[in-house]
């Protein structure tokens, strides 16, 4: 058996083992998710709240944009609390309250510390104790918790509504006035919160832990990290140097060993015949530069709310674009113009590959692009009438907004999708087809770009596998599905094929090489990347064993990264190999981008919050935006603005390219992301960290700590690096615009 075969054999057996491991494992969370009782009943009989109560809240907070607006156990955005702590904290501090006048006669806050310690050692088995019956799905509370839930509900009566009591709250987390319509909306919004908090502390049946895994860290009722988060974040930390030795072992065996090829005198490219099909690909490079442009003024505009709350220099925004609704479609957009670029890519690429132009393969790509502009402003319009609750909480789920963050289109909108990736995959097979049956140096490079085509239209089918009643671990099962096997995994199997076939036919690398090395960087990348899916869900209502594979896992996909400064170094070398390569120079230097990006952003970046034991303090803080943006725009972005100068090299291949808008483009977008993540999400991460491990998780989303001065000052840090970052799109989008707009020839 040669070595291909080995490999194939080799990934096959991998996905295999891995997403069997993976479905078994969402069998199990499924078994163990915190239960929503059909009742919440005092001791004394009287009903606080139902679970249509909780299911309905469920719905209230989805419609006016979920995770977007806060989080729910760490997931979500980051200006206004992470509702599960801050209920958590606020019912807490409420019943103590109640104690302390019961037994000392006047508030907590008034009593010497030793009298406050008292009461708290005698709240955390109160609190912590599981009084939910199985045999009659009810939970029992006390009275006296019964009063503190309704002073914590009256509290977010008066935040989520217009009452003038609540006007400062609503400035400082940026929501609008009125931001449930109704009263009765926001009482059972509140059950769903009060729901989230209670899974968070309950400890599971014969456990010493909550269903959340004790996240997130409030010393007051007892939430600590567990044994099982420190033992796997040591075992992480050795899984990752074991496996980042191995494959240095095996980059210096192996690397190298056949030397490189001699590259043609001439472009073998140049000469290339443009397809109708390929023409007409143009247009989706347009759209994506749209996209970017107006998802970095949506970004300005999001974090500007950071400051003014609701108003935009002076201007009341928030009453017809808030917050909500501008994070919402700013993390869409980076999803949507990326993967466009990946889109058009893979339809421009194909019949190259191949040859083979199919029939009506044209207007297939035309009904594709329309169907996407639907999609878009489709989508868009449902989720502003939902934001602003103009639609109803019977078509929310639908058309509306789903809530959940990077998958958060109407379920219409979603299956239209899915079925737009469907059609993309037949276009793409059609075109691919006669290459896929030849038999050359070329076929493994083929067929796992054909492969993760399909693999790229059919896993985002996993974000139509939870309902509109679904229970909340399964939908965050489910959206990491999308979230971190669609975008962080096939996607890069995607790219991975693409850039090394474009090498092969430069002549830069030969056939049987790169085959060897894009097999085995998918199977070193997806060793990591299936099972790491589980360190999205350490706290999402999930056992040990999900914290131990997610830890395990995680790790090892900081092990390709580690030596990716070679593969920038070998990207640098292919462009200097003859004078000709100088008309891909600028692709290339993307690409050695991407490679930097993803061992900071990615791997730095990542590492820094991934371990089980750094997640419990930093999930949902700005260390996780940190690496967020680094990693998402830093490599995927760079990549698609890569394969998008690449894809307009053939497409206007006689056009003299103006260097010095691609050079500003491509320094002023580096160094915009490096001033972003350097002067703002990392010192107010860090910040944000110091003051969860000094009085808890729920300080650090506070709104007492995130209306600090030093806050805004850092906030307003980011406007050297956006704006930077806002020229380098502009200098990209105006070079594109020139290639057909009086072009030199």
């Amino acid at each position: 058996m040669d070595t291909t075969r080995k490999l194939w054999v080799g990934l096959l057996t991998l996905l295999t083992i891995g997403f069997g491991v993976l479905l078994w494992m969402g069998g199990e969370i499924h078994r163990q998710q915190p239960p929503i009782p059909q009742q919440v009943v005092t001791e004394s009989g009287r009903t606080v709240f139902t679970r249509a109560d909780i299911e309905t809240g469920r719905q209230v907070w989805q419609s006016i944009g979920g995770q977007q607006l806060g989080s729910i156990w760490g997931h979500g955005a980051l200006v206004a609390p992470d509702w599960s702590a801050d209920w958590l904290h606020r019912e807490s501090q409420a019943w103590l309250d109640l104690r302390a006048k019961a037994g000392f006669g006047k508030p907590y806050a008034e009593l010497g510390k030793g009298e406050q310690a008292k009461l708290q050692a005698e709240l955390q088995p109160d609190i912590r104790a599981n009084r939910y019956d199985p045999a009659t799905a009810t939970l029992t509370v006390p009275d006296q918790r019964a009063e503190a839930i309704a002073a914590v509900a009256s509290h977010y009566e008066t935040v989520f509504s217009d009452d003038p009591a609540g006007a400062d709250l609503r400035e400082t987390y940026a929501m609008k006035n009125g931001t449930v319509d109704t009263a009765e909306h926001r009482r059972q919004m509140s059950a769903f919160f009060f729901w989230t908090s209670w899974a968070a502390v309950t400890e599971r049946p014969g456990q010493a832990m909550s269903y959340t895994n004790n996240w997130p860290y409030d010393p007051a009722v007892g939430n600590k990290p567990t044994s099982s988060t420190f033992l796997w974040t040591v075992f992480s930390v050795l899984f990752m140097i074991a496996g980042i030795a191995l494959l240095g072992w095996h980059y210096a065996v192996y690397h190298g060993r056949e030397g490189a090829p001699t590259p043609p005198a001439n472009d073998p490219l140049k000469g290339l015949a443009l397809t109708p099909s390929m023409k007409a690909t143009a247009k989706y490079f347009w759209v994506v530069l749209a996209l970017f442009l107006v998802q970095i003024l949506l970004g300005a505009t999001t974090a500007h709310f950071q400051v003014e709350g609701q108003n935009f220099y002076g201007i009341n925004l928030a009453e017809v674009l808030p917050y909500a609704l501008t994070r919402t479609w700013h993390t869409q957009l980076a999803v949507l113009w990326i993967a466009t670029a990946w889109l058009g890519t893979g339809l421009y690429i194909a019949p190259a590959i191949s040859g083979h132009e199919p029939k009506f393969q044209r207007a297939g790509v035309n009904f594709l692009f329309v169907c996407l502009l639907i999609i878009v402003v489709g989508g868009f319009a449902g989720q502003w009438f939902a934001v602003m609750q103009k639609l109803g909480l019977a078509d929310n789920f639908w058309f509306g907004h789903q809530g959940w963050e990077y998958v958060d289109l109407g379920r219409f909108w979603q299956a239209f999708l899915f079925v737009g990736l469907m059609l993309w995959l037949v276009l793409m097979g059609r075109a691919l087809w006669p290459a896929l049956r030849r038999k050359d140096e070329m076929s493994s490079i083929v067929g796992l770009l054909f492969l993760s085509t399909v693999a790229i239209g059919m896993f985002y089918a996993a974000g139509l596998m939870w309902g509109e009643h679904t229970h909340l671990s399964m939908v965050e099962y489910w959206r990491w599905w999308v979230v971190h096997l669609w975008v962080e995994g096939f996607f890069e199997v995607f790219a991975v094929a693409v850039m090394s076939f474009l090498f092969v036919k430069l002549g830069l690398v030969r056939g049987k090489t790169a085959t060897v090395n894009v097999l085995f960087a998918t199977i070193v990348f997806m060793a990591g990347g299936i099972l790491g899916t589980f360190h999205h869900l350490y706290f999402t209502g999930t056992t040990t064993a999900v914290v131990a594979l997610g830890a395990s896992f995680s790790a090892l996909e900081v092990v390709p990264l580690a030596l990716i400064g070679f593969e920038a170094y070998e990207s640098w070398s292919h462009s200097k190999a003859t004078p000709w390569m100088a008309r891909y120079k600028w692709p290339i230097l993307f690409f050695i981008a991407v490679s930097f990006w993803n061992l900071v952003g990615a791997g730095l970046f990542g590492f820094l919050i991934n371990t089980p034991l750094a997640l419990y303090y930093m999930q949902g803080l700005n260390l996780t935006p940190l690496h967020g943006h680094t990693a998402l725009f830093g490599v995927y972005g760079m990549l698609g603005i890569g394969l998008l100068l690449f894809c307009l090299r053939g497409l206007k291949p006689d056009v003299v390219w103006n260097e010095k808008w691609l050079r500003g483009s491509f320094w002023a977008l580096n160094i915009g992301l490096s001033l972003m993540a350097l002067l703002t999400l990392l010192p107010m991460g860090l910040l944000q960290l110091d003051a969860a491990l000094e009085h808890g998780y729920w300080f650090a989303r506070s709104a007492e700590f995130m209306g600090r001065p030093i806050i805004d000052l850092l906030v307003w840090m980011r406007v050297p690096g956006d704006t930077l970052f806002s020229i380098g799109a502009l200098l990209l989008a105006w070079f594109v615009l020139r290639l057909w707009v009086a072009p030199r020839k």
